[in-house]
């Protein structure tokens, strides 16, 4: 099966949104430790809604 360049540029480009995104939730859980507290939550929270639009955002821009 052969995949062709604008399929593998949309693999690569959400791989890396993801991995990113997955970066930034240890990175909290770092910062804030087991017990997140307020602080924690609320930029764990802003980075879940900061996930989903991007995902939009990158799903808007991958359409053909």
């Amino acid at each position: 099966m052969d995949i062709d360049a604008a399929m593998r540029r949309k693999i690569v480009v959400s791989i890396v949104s993801v991995g990113a995104f997955f970066a930034l939730f240890v990175g909290i859980g770092v910062t804030f430790g087991p017990d997140l507290g307020d602080t924690g939550g609320l930029a764990l929270v802003g980075a879940i809604a900061l996930f989903v639009l991007v995902m939009a955002g990158v799903g808007v821009i991958l359409q053909d």
